[in-house]
């Protein structure tokens, strides 16, 4: 989708994303690698009484279940900056859903513009368990 054809409000949702404990343990022990993530025993001393998945890796899943819908096709340039609030904690097994939304738009120049997208994921309970702002560069049509 071109540029000039992104309206503010256009939307899309997800298809769902399950944490697999597994998934979740391997991620961690790459990337994230603290107790909280890591070791069971640990985590059940914690607020959250059980393991929780790293946030990145939280996001990267709905991510990916958002990049599937392929919004932008061909006429994306490239990614230009997220931000990543989390508000709740995720655990193995949860299923994410997202809802993606245009939120703001400039144009750059006579090649491409800036598409804002606010992300909203939520567990399978309905709770919002964390918010994203993306940006991304949008090839605008040859005139």
């Amino acid at each position: 989708m071109f540029f000039d054809d992104i309206k503010l409000g256009m939307s899309v949702e997800t298809a769902p994303a399950v944490i697999k404990k597994e998934k979740m343990l391997d991620f961690a022990h790459d990337y994230d690698n603290v107790p909280l993530h890591t070791d069971e025993e640990y985590a059940k001393t914690t607020i959250f009484g059980k393991l929780i998945a790293p946030g990145v890796m939280s996001f990267m899943s709905v991510w990916a279940k958002y990049l599937e819908v392929d919004f932008f096709g061909e006429e994306l340039l490239a990614g230009k900056s997220t931000k990543i609030e989390w508000l709740r904690p995720v655990y193995a097994d949860d299923v994410l859903t997202g809802k993606a939304t245009v939120t703001n738009t400039v144009r750059r120049n006579e090649r491409n513009g800036l598409v804002e997208i606010s992300f909203d994921v939520y567990n399978q309970n309905g709770e919002l368990v964390l918010k994203d702002v993306t940006e991304a560069i949008v090839k605008c049509r040859q005139v």
